[in-house]
Parts: structure tokens; sequence; C-alpha cells
């Protein structure tokens, strides 16, 4: 690995360590500062809730089962932020993979910080 390789986080670096893989294999990331509070997540998934002193959206739970994965998938693809790009990331902590919205098409992780 060179020095260059050991500078690049992965998905799965941000937020912390979670739950086991085996119980929770997805990670959201969200990009708060990219929230303009437009509530499609809160409408479409049960793990997306309005926070009322904000007005921003939040999740309740940044790591999901198999179970959770399709309604947290729908949060990502119909947030308008990021110009309709969203400002959450669904990632399968196995592969490092970002499922959706997955701008690139390619996997990699689209955040903007």
């Amino acid at each position: 690995m060179s020095d260059l390789d050991a500078d690049v986080q992965t998905a799965s670096d941000y937020g912390g360590e979670g739950p086991p893989v085996e119980e929770k294999p997805y990670k959201i990331v969200f990009e708060a500062n990219a929230c303009f509070g437009a509530g499609k997540c809160a409408e479409v998934a049960d793990n997306w809730e309005m926070d009322i002193a904000s007005g921003m959206a939040k999740p309740k739970s940044y790591y999901v089962g198999e179970d959770e994965l399709a309604e947290n998938i729908r949060a990502a693809e119909v947030c308008p932020a990021k110009k309709d790009v969203g400002c959450i990331h669904v990632v399968d902590r196995r592969t490092d993979e970002e499922l959706a919205p997955d701008p690139h098409g390619d996997g990699t992780l689209s955040v903007d910080w």
C-alpha cells in the first residue's frame, strides 16, 4: 500500500464502528450540512424523521439491516438536496460500496466533504 492509499478514507471509516456487520451490514452516511429540510426522506422511510427544533431531517439509526435497506435506499433516492444528488448515502459495510444514490455509477462514496 502506498502512502497515498493510506490517506484515503473508506465509507465504513465514517461515524465509528457501530454494531457488528453481520447484524447491521448497511451504514447511513448523512451530509447534514447539505440538508435543507424537504422531508421527502421522512415521507418514505420510518428510519428518517424531521427534527422540530432544526427543521432538518435525521436518521433514527445510522446502521441498518436487510429489513430496513429498501426504505433507506428510497430515502436516499428521493432526497432533493445537492441538486437532486441527495445528502443521504447508503453504504454496504462489507464492500464499502455506495448503494444509493451512487451518482457516479461505480459505488464510490459521493459526499462533498
